[in-house]
């Protein structure tokens, strides 16, 4: 194999058959979770980097199904997003995602720097609740709950959400020497949404403290908020925005 057939061919490892397809990358019935709450903005301000700054001090706490998703399959995931500003404009920080899906896992951590480690996240409904875990190992570190589609949601304005707030990822890729070879905040936005179903109503959310997956070092003080949603999108490929190996 030459030189030229590696630079033509490469896309992903393994070389001769990637863990995950190039893209575009759509996803049908994907149903979200999401608790919103407010925290310490201290802790928050430890964790969000520069340029972006902290707009209120709330992070979305999210399970998400995901049962057919191009090239990853099916699988669950759950995770903190942080509310932030840049430029002045609202966005979201991913800061921490825990999943049970390979593909995903690799795919997300090499072609955007989503934060992903392998957990075991679910999303059913109980009777009258949706219901939300999320466990490391044999541990519960997370638990969330929601009075299942209490009051529905403006489809609109969920899309304009979705659609409109763009999200920020800090990737991180090493050297062979140990050292880091990229170290990128990225910019990654949704396309091609359409909201299919989306519900609010009373929530509840525990977190429990665990060395590898600290969830609970972003305490749950208050949650404000829990919606219910379900839409057909496409994960769109990103955009670095600052380089901090080469920033002045």
């Amino acid at each position: 194999m030459d030189s030229s057939t590696i630079r033509r061919q490469a896309f992903a490892m393994p070389f001769g058959n990637p863990a995950y397809p190039p893209g575009p990358y759509r996803f049908v019935d994907r149903e979200y979770f999401i608790l919103t709450y407010r925290t310490d903005a201290d802790k928050l301000r430890a964790v969000v980097p520069e340029p972006l700054e902290l707009a209120e001090p709330l992070v979305y706490y999210e399970f998400i199904r995901m049962p057919d998703s191009t090239g990853f399959g099916d699988y669950t995931e759950s995770g903190q997003v942080i509310a932030v500003r840049y430029q002045g404009q609202p966005g979201n920080y991913t800061h921490a995602m825990y999943l049970d899906g390979h593909p995903a896992i690799a795919g997300g951590r090499e072609l955007w720097g989503f934060p992903k480690k392998l957990a075991k996240p679910r999303l059913a409904v109980h009777t009258d609740t949706l219901v939300g875990t999320l466990d490391y190992g044999p541990l519960r570190v997370a638990t969330g709950t929601m009075g299942y589609k209490h009051a529905p949601l403006d489809p609109v304005e969920v899309q304009r959400g979705l659609s409109e707030t763009p999200n920020f990822l800090l990737k991180i890729i090493p050297h062979v020497d140990g050292t880091a070879r990229i170290c990128e905040l990225v910019r990654y936005a949704l396309g091609d949404v359409r909201v299919k179903g989306a519900w609010s109503g009373p929530g509840a959310l525990a977190l429990f403290p665990h060395a590898l997956a600290p969830v609970a070092d972003l305490p749950v003080l208050e949650v404000v908020a829990a919606r219910h949603l379900i839409a057909d999108l496409t994960l769109n490929l990103g955009e670095v925005v600052v380089d901090y190996l080469h920033a002045a």
